[in-house]
């Protein structure tokens, strides 16, 4: 991590990691049911306010608007980060903070979602060649599982360790953010190893 890149940038990182935070609280997924009229996702399906759970509860055009939102509640904060002038690790923090904004929306009650779509919105940004490898990943795994939440998980093994080799200067934050994904995940893991993760083969 540049510690030294931090410090030079430090007037506009606090600020903009607070903004970032309350950007990535604002839910998708709720304001999203709210409008078309469905269930509060966090009581439906997989109680999970994120896109693939607004996807089994009301279908493609709610579950599009949301995953539009998810993504650039990551993206928009780094690229002003970087035009800012701020450097891979500022923007990577700062990405960061709309991650745990989404995870944790102080705009309702602290019950958010898992911050896939922000995390690959952020990352993509941050260092695209980093989120191509990551999006591969999440195709191929997902292409043969059908599982949204086991494609997501090695995604996010495979940012940090992209970014070790081509960013290292952002490893840190992102290797953070694969950790924290890999626990708000772990109901799905517990459900996975006992057959019960939900898929979506055939017409579900």
């Amino acid at each position: 991590m540049d510690t030294i890149a931090l410090q030079e940038s430090w007037g506009w990182l606090l600020p903009l990691c607070a903004a970032a935070y309350l950007l990535g609280s604002i839910s998708s997924a709720i304001l999203v049911c709210r409008l078309f009229g469905y269930p509060d996702p966090r009581t439906q399906g997989s109680s999970n306010p994120g896109a693939t759970n607004v996807l089994r509860i009301g279908g493609k055009p709610a579950a599009a608007l949301t995953l539009l939102g998810d993504v650039l509640k990551g993206t928009v904060p780094v690229l002003v980060a970087y035009g800012l002038g701020l450097s891979a690790t500022a923007a990577a923090l700062v990405g960061f903070c709309a991650f745990l904004g989404h995870l944790f929306p102080v705009f309702f009650q602290f019950r958010g979602g898992k911050g896939v779509a922000t995390a690959f919105g952020l990352l993509f940004p941050l260092h695209w060649p980093s989120g191509l490898v990551a999006g591969a990943v999440w195709l191929l795994v997902f292409g043969v599982t059908r599982i949204s939440s086991v494609a997501s998980l090695l995604a996010f093994v495979a940012a940090p360790i992209s970014l070790w080799f081509w960013l290292p200067t952002a490893f840190w934050p992102m290797a953070a953010l694969s950790v924290i994904m890999v626990i708000r995940h772990r109901a799905n893991l517990t459900k996975l190893l006992s057959g019960e993760e939900l898929g979506f083969r055939g017409k579900r």
